[in-house]
């Protein structure tokens, strides 16, 4: 029997969760494919993925595609934010892994427990909230993407647990649920109890760190500074072959990070990130955070500039609210918390940040 990629090209909703269920049970793998991105370039990632079958809405066809193994369950396209997006190829022990530890994490009752996924499906955020239903046969409400006020609904109609990114974060009232799940960065940390932060990316299945803890089963390490992850979720390779995954297991994920004394982990953002001024290290997202509490700051990144003097000087990207913050203003701030070399030398003042369609910064684009 040949196993094929059969790549899903429809609104999220009870016909999605329909057609994943029988395309499994085909013996198939799924690609989510993302109904925002134009026509042309729908067709361009799916024969990038090597898909053989695409389903409508209402029909189907064929395309020339390449098998998918036996075992594997999923394959999702990378956001592409640096360059080329890959497909990454999740088995279904990977997917049942991940949704057991959250469900376990999170002690979801399917009794009592409700869970929305809202988040783009061709994403593994959106997309492993449907399979943690599924597995644990709690009731699941799909949405086509994200809308403010009927995540709200969706709450006041029985739905308790929910994933989200920061951006959608701040315009729900998280007290609604039970449980809030939330990826990225940027998220606060005064948030919430009810609100968790999660850590993962695509070739993890989601989120395998909550609150800086991992999940059960998965091993975190740092090597060289570098956040490194084995775990039962991880993924089995890129659909064009190539693993990055070591022989012992392990799967060097880019991040820059440290754990401490009780295992906690800290992400200070991708490698290639740090700055370095005057010889000192300055990691992005430790200043961000700082700033990001400024009055007069809606949204903030901090970047490296090349410098003659210091190789390279510490700027702060600031959209502002009605009132913009001083310099002197952020500079004092972030030396409250922070040694003065990590201070912002200059601020830029943008309109928006480049951004995914999942409200992922696209940091290659300042």
């Amino acid at each position: 029997m040949v196993n094929r990629l059969v790549a899903l090209c429809m609104p999220g909703g009870q016909q999605f969760v329909d057609a994943i269920q029988r395309v499994w049970d085909d013996g198939d793998a799924v690609l989510p494919v993302d109904q925002r991105l134009p026509r042309k370039a729908q067709l361009d990632l799916m024969r990038h993925m090597g898909a053989s079958v695409v389903l409508g809405p209402s029909e189907a066809s064929t395309l020339d595609g390449w098998p998918v193994e036996s075992d594997d369950a999923l394959v999702v396209a990378t956001s592409g934010s640096t360059g080329q997006p890959k497909g990454v190829v999740l088995e279904h022990r990977a997917l049942i892994a991940n949704a057991e530890a959250t469900n376990a994490f999170l002690r979801v009752d399917p009794v009592v427990d409700k869970w929305l996924a809202c988040l783009p499906l061709s994403h593994v955020g959106g997309f492993s909230v449907i399979v943690r239903a599924l597995h644990c046969g709690a009731p699941l409400e799909v949405h086509d993407g994200f809308e403010a006020d009927r995540v709200l609904s969706a709450a006041h109609g029985g739905v308790t647990l929910v994933s989200l990114v920061p951006t959608a974060m701040r315009r729900v009232d998280t007290g609604l649920f039970r449980k809030v799940l939330v990826g990225g960065s940027s998220v606060p940390s005064d948030r919430p109890d009810n609100v968790i932060a999660t850590y993962g990316m695509t070739e993890t299945g989601s989120g395998v760190v909550y609150n800086g803890y991992p999940l059960e089963n998965v091993e975190l390490r740092i090597v060289e500074g570098e956040v490194q992850i084995r775990c039962p979720m991880l993924f089995r390779c890129y659909r064009n072959g190539d693993n990055p995954i070591t022989r012992d297991g392990w799967y060097p994920t880019g991040d820059a990070g440290e754990l401490d004394s009780e295992g906690v982990l800290t992400v200070y953002g991708r490698m290639g990130d740090m700055i370095i001024t005057g010889g000192e290290n300055v990691w992005p997202v430790t200043v961000e955070r700082i700033l990001s509490k400024a009055a007069g700051v809606r949204e903030c990144v901090v970047v490296g500039r090349p410098d003659p003097e210091w190789g390279q000087s510490v700027v702060a990207l600031i959209v502002p609210d009605t009132n913009r913050p001083s310099l002197d203003e952020l500079r004092a701030l972030v030396k409250g918390s922070l040694p003065s070399y990590c201070a912002p030398r200059s601020i830029e003042f943008v309109e928006q940040l480049p951004k995914t369609s999942l409200g992922k910064l696209q940091r290659h684009l300042l």
